[in-house]
């Protein structure tokens, strides 16, 4: 079964504040905290509730994706 440590999490800050989190190759995992490590340990829940989904439904968890991070000139 994967974990969280399988796929790529992108944290970043938001227009608020705040700090989204979220796991690009899973749509719906998504989480947000006032800080870095809050928005991070959020991302965890998020995952666990959605790897428990998969599983009672028998659903393979999604492999994970490339990211590229560029700037438009």
């Amino acid at each position: 079964m994967k974990s969280l440590q399988d796929y790529t999490i992108v944290i970043r800050p938001d227009d608020n504040g705040t700090f989204v989190a979220y796991v690009p190759a899973i749509p719906s995992c998504h989480a947000w905290g006032q800080t870095i490590d809050e928005a991070r340990a959020e991302i965890v829940n998020v995952f666990e509730m959605i790897q428990e989904e998969y599983a009672e439904e028998g659903l393979v968890m999604p492999e994970d994706v490339d990211l590229v991070v560029a700037n438009v000139s």
